[in-house]
């Protein structure tokens, strides 16, 4: 063939064809760095998240900065301390002069003080009253109890004195029929010659003797009916005029104990009088709620009139306890869920943060989600509550946050919270669709009623791995 071509040893052609030595291990290059481009977007993690800006706060609600404000009206007449120091709980701030026409006057408490002796010596003297008329009542009826009894008695004995009227009357009844019959036999007789006339006259002088008896008994009888009704109306007597003799006592000792009550309140009142009259003087100084720093004075001028309710000063009570606000919008704060990991970046504090490798960040801290509000601010935005990681903290792994020296309340502060690990390349496609970031959701069974409180991914694994191990 080399020799039937022999045209084709002058041809370079496809010579150019041909890849040159040099470009080879530029090509090998390309293509190593391509693999290992594909094999990292599958293989390298990436940490996904949700920014949030927000400050530095107090978490407990009573060591948040407070304002002191003025408990009465009144006139500024000197403030004890300056701006900046430190003062304890107690201590006293400033000093106002009260306003109120009650209260102008120094001996007051005095004045009131005396005006409560006198009712106490009323109430006393009330009391005596209230013991002898206890004993006059106790006295009435027991006089009560003997008086109606012998009125019963008597009319008793009234009763019984009829009664023997009554026979009496009956026997002289009977004597005077006697006394006729015999009159009638001894007519008969001396008719006959048979008795005397002597014997007649005595006989009717007998009958007019039992006749007199009777008139006298029948006599007798209706003195002893008319005692009988008046030993009545006296036992009825008695016993209405001891009633009224009791309910009249029983007012006049409710009267008293009505004067009584009236004087206790009047005491009870002059206590209170006294407590507020001494309230009112203790609240002329304004004291410190709590131990902290003076912030700031609001109210500096001597002599300058403050209503109540007025700021005097702002107070930034000592404590240790520190956390930060942060608010997410809408979009992201359902991702969020409480006990996820937070990176924050303090102002004023160099930091570089590495948001899908948390890891290798620098002057970032550590803390956890505390509380996710329920409801927006007005803004669409959701605020939630971070506090120091201190599982972290205490086993070395993160550095504790700064001091209340350095991360003062109301520092700027931006978070990173962290969500699910993913693939670099699943990040990438879903940064290229704008996809949501995925949140692993734990158990329904391990979810709390009240729908911002839920068990972070880490305890959702470790029920999950318990029940494969089970």
């Amino acid at each position: 063939m080399v020799e039937t071509f022999p045209q084709m040893k002058n041809l370079k052609s496809i010579d150019l064809l041909k890849t040159p030595h040099a470009l080879r291990p530029a090509a090998v290059v390309m293509l190593m760095l391509l693999m290992l481009v594909i094999l990292s977007l599958y293989f390298v993690p990436w940490q996904q998240s949700v920014t949030g800006y927000g400050r530095v706060i107090v978490f407990a609600p009573m060591d948040r900065p407070q304002t002191i404000e003025a408990q009465i009206p009144g006139r500024l007449v000197s403030w004890r301390i300056v701006e900046g120091q430190t003062v304890t709980a107690g201590e006293i701030l400033a000093e106002l002069e009260d306003i109120d026409s009650k209260f102008l006057a120094d001996d007051q408490v005095e004045r009131l003080q005396s005006q409560l002796g006198f009712t106490q010596t009323g109430l006393t003297q009330t009391a005596a009253r209230e013991t002898a008329m206890l004993a006059q009542l106790k006295d009435l009826e027991s006089s009560r109890g003997r008086a109606i009894p012998a009125a019963t008695q008597r009319a008793r004995q009234a009763a019984d004195a009829v009664r023997q009227a009554e026979q009496n009357v009956a026997q002289a009844r009977q004597a005077v029929t006697t006394a006729d019959l015999n009159q009638k036999r001894l007519q008969e007789l001396f008719e006959k010659g048979l008795r005397s006339k002597r014997d007649l006259e005595l006989a009717e002088l007998e009958i007019v003797t039992a006749t007199t008896r009777l008139e006298s008994m029948q006599a007798g009888l209706d003195v002893a009916r008319k005692a009988f009704q008046v030993a009545e109306l006296d036992r009825d007597r008695v016993e209405n005029d001891t009633s009224a003799q009791l309910n009249s006592l029983r007012a006049s000792l409710a009267g008293v104990r009505e004067t009584m009550a009236k004087t206790n309140g009047d005491l009870q009142k002059f206590e209170v009088e006294i407590n507020n009259v001494r309230q009112r003087t203790g609240q002329r100084f304004v004291r410190s709620p709590s131990a902290g720093k003076i912030v700031r004075l609001l109210k500096v001028g001597s002599g300058e009139t403050v209503k109540a309710g007025d700021q005097l000063a702002v107070l930034a009570p000592a404590t240790t306890d520190q956390a930060v606000e942060l608010y997410l919008s809408d979009y992201d704060a359902p991702l969020v869920s409480v006990g996820r990991q937070v990176r924050l970046n303090f102002a004023g504090w160099p930091a570089v943060q590495f948001v899908g490798w948390p890891s290798i960040a620098v002057g970032t801290f550590a803390g956890r989600v505390k509380v996710i509000d329920a409801v927006d601010d007005g803004n669409a935005r959701f605020r939630i509550l971070i506090t120091p990681d201190e599982e972290l903290i205490k086993a070395g792994k993160e550095e504790p946050w700064p001091s209340l020296d350095q991360l003062r309340p109301g520092g700027e502060v931006n978070g990173w919270v962290m969500l699910d690990q993913v693939s670099l390349g699943f990040e990438l496609w879903r940064q290229f669709n704008a996809f949501p970031p995925t949140v692993e959701r734990p158990p329904i069974g391990e979810r709390k009623n009240s729908g911002s409180i839920i068990k972070d991914k880490d305890d959702a694994k470790k029920t999950a791995e318990k029940k494969e191990g089970k």
